[in-house]
């Protein structure tokens, strides 16, 4: 660990230069289809060449990221670069159909774009490729494949496995992001193209999309253990394919806390990471707080890779992490105190702390006899949180008591010194079940003084999966089972005379869908081992504070909004969780383009029967222009029995409140050890 002084900002000179911007630059394909980019470059870039940065999405440009590009890509291209932004097919205001996520068709078109992109008269032939979540995973994708003219990429909150560390599957349980998000998606992509940029193709275009998407949760259903479906686009299955210089960047408040260890341990090329205590954004308008300048940290990455500048990026430690101090428990904040600490090596031969669960509920460094038993009602994770905080609301777990009070837990005396955890946590657990299918969940909890827990970090294991997510198969009944498998990783300081809870449920709703059986699971023996800095560093890397382009100038028609709530009815125990998000709806200042959005999501079950899960989902969006107005409802619903599980989907599309296009999709599918 080192300290690293980067430049005060009143240090630094910067030539800015004028740019352009294009709304609707088309690229064509090989097989004809046209993609729309919207492209920043200096007005002069023709006669004087720039490399070129891509970020490639479904997201859309004209009205779904255009308030994050703003912020960004103009920053870019005033300091020499052509940032390009482009909807992939069948998205936004390009043609064509989206049949999935990171599809070779997709992959393969990056590539195209890529080499066309290195062509043009304005580019140097150099290219970059940026962007977080979707575009973070196929930024990573697009760089195993290997195109010529691509340098470097920056990847944020993303993933090297798609199996393992997405919003399908965790541990072989099944989370419930795969219904959440997958209903987004198909609102997502219910929405019809700009007529103001395509023309009279708008409803042709419009059409053909209602009538090809998918409902993609039952596609991922039907892929319930690590089979080609996700090794496909995992990077983890071949790290060496990967050559550009990676910048790999996260957040302690995302659900994708691994991937920047992940690649700065196992890539061979250049990389670095960057983890923050924020959710699902950029870091450079991201909560919680303290936000860093991302744009100054990018410009150093592209400035050395793509322009061959000395910006002293390759001397910047290899791992940098924000050490939160533990703070009581908040469902969000707006700023976390700590400090950077940095690696020049990582994994770093760091300390461990191993934890042994022992008899009257204690954790200690003295192995006991213990045996404990779990039945935790159905209802326990309801204070567990987003599965993905990105909305900025009230997303972040909450105070853990209720749920520690559902579950086993085994907890510490005082400490004698603080302790500063750096890593990922290991959890070694035997156990027996009763059923022949069981999950459990594991969280590392902060202890208060007054008694509040904090839920530091958590892990979740299908235990049909014991012979791997490749082969899971039913336990045997009384089977006794040994399980080892890490947590997610953390920086966090707990601190002198707090004290530590190990907390295990076989229920965790609603991030889990529950198995079929609600059984009783014997621990017979257990520990974690705690990475640890011992005494904590104060080694500090030192980032400018957060700046951003101009903010995306837009008419609020209607404010935004959002509400969490759990409903209980106090006779029958069924409890809901009601979380309603609604986006507003603006105006864009420049093409007078109206922007609308509400998701709302409903999950339901009984404390004593998994078989009474059920979620729901609607969504509207909203698109309108003087006199074309159109609207778009989507629905979904999935329940389940002991052998299947039922998804249904509707979508509704109206153009100027009349019926455009409706359809209904139902499907049947076999569980298979969830």
């Amino acid at each position: 660990m080192h300290i690293i002084r980067e430049p005060r900002a009143s240090a630094m000179k910067e030539n800015l230069r004028k740019i352009k911007v294009d709304d609707d630059l088309g690229i064509i394909l090989s097989d004809g289809c046209r993609l729309s980019a919207r492209t920043w470059m200096p007005e002069n870039a023709h006669e004087f060449p720039v490399p070129a940065i891509l970020e490639y999405l479904p997201y859309r440009k004209r009205d779904g990221t255009i308030a994050r590009d703003e912020l960004t890509h103009p920053y870019f291209a005033k300091r020499g670069y052509a940032s390009v932004r482009v909807d992939i097919r069948g998205n936004g205001d390009s043609q064509g159909i989206m049949e999935d996520e990171y599809t070779a068709q997709e992959l393969n078109d990056a590539v195209e774009v890529i080499n066309w992109l290195a062509k043009q008269q304005w580019c140097s032939g150099t290219v970059g490729m940026m962007g977080i979540s979707w575009g973070g995973f196929n930024a990573l994708q697009v760089a195993a494949l290997q195109p010529e003219p691509l340098k470097a990429i920056i990847t944020l909150c993303s993933t090297v496995d798609r199996y393992a560390d997405d919003i399908h599957y965790k541990g072989g349980c099944l989370l419930n992001e795969n219904l959440g998000w997958g209903s987004t998606m198909w609102a997502y992509s219910s929405r019809p193209p700009d007529p103001a940029l395509v023309g009279d193709s708008w409803r042709e275009m419009w059409r053909e999309r209602l009538e090809s998407e998918p409902f993609l949760p039952i596609e991922w259903l039907k892929h319930q253990r690590r089979d080609d479906y996700w090794k496909h686009g995992s990077v983890c299955e071949d790290y060496s394919k990967i050559k550009a210089a990676t910048l790999a960047i996260g957040g302690w408040g995302d659900a994708y806390k691994n991937t920047v260890s992940h690649l700065v341990e196992n890539l061979s090329c250049p990389v670095k990471g960057i983890v923050g205590p924020w959710v699902h954004k950029y870091p450079h308008f991201a909560v919680p707080g303290p936000r860093i300048d991302f744009l100054h940290e990018a410009l150093r990455w592209w400035d050395h890779w793509l322009k061959n500048k000395n910006t002293q990026v390759e001397n910047d430690p290899a791992y940098t992490v924000y050490l939160m101090e533990g703070v009581k428990p908040k469902s969000s904040y707006e700023h976390r105190k700590g400090h950077w600490v940095t690696y020049d090596q990582w994994p770093n031969q760091s300390s461990t702390k191993t934890l042994h669960i022992n008899e009257n509920s204690t954790l200690g460094e003295e192995k006991g006899y213990s045996k404990t038993f779990i039945s935790s009602p159905q209802t326990c994770g309801l204070d567990g949180g987003e599965y993905c905080s990105i909305w900025l609301g009230p997303e972040l777990p909450g105070d853990q008591r209720t749920d520690d009070g559902q579950s086993a837990s085994f907890t510490t005396a005082e400490l004698r010194d603080q302790i500063d955890i750096v890593g990922a946590p290991k959890v070694k657990l035997k156990l027996r079940s009763s059923t022949n299918t069981a999950q459990i969940a594991v969280r590392l909890n902060h202890i208060h003084p007054d008694g509040a827990s904090t839920r530091i970090t958590y892990g979740v294991y299908n235990l049909g999966h014991i012979d791997g997510h490749d082969k899971p198969r039913q336990i045997k009944k009384d089977e006794i089972i040994s399980i080892t498998f890490d947590l997610d990783h953390i920086a966090y300081r707990i601190f002198k005379y707090h004290k530590i809870r190990l907390s295990i449920s076989n229920a965790y709703w609603p991030l889990l869908w529950p198995t079929p059986d609600k059984g009783e699971i014997e621990i017979i023996d257990g520990s974690i081992e705690i990475p640890v800095t011992e005494g904590g560093s104060e080694d500090m890397r030192n980032f400018l504070p957060e700046k951003t382009d101009e903010p995306w100038k837009t008419e609020t028609l209607r404010e935004a909004s959002n509400s969490r709530k759990v409903t209980r009815d106090i006779g029958s125990g069924e409890s809901i969780v009601e979380i309603i998000d609604d986006f507003g709806l603006v105006r864009d200042s420049a093409n007078g383009l109206e922007i609308g959005s509400i998701a709302r999501e409903w999950w339901t079950i009984y404390p004593n029967d998994p078989l009474s899960a059920e979620g729901r989902t609607h969504w509207t969006e909203e698109r309108n222009r003087g006199d074309w107005q159109t609207r778009t409802e989507t629905f979904a619903t999935m329940k389940s029995d002991a052998e299947n599980f039922y998804i249904y989907a509707k979508l509704e599309a109206y153009e100027n409140e009349k019926l455009f296009y409706e359809k209904q999709i139902s499907e049947t599918i076999s569980r298979d050890s969830h």
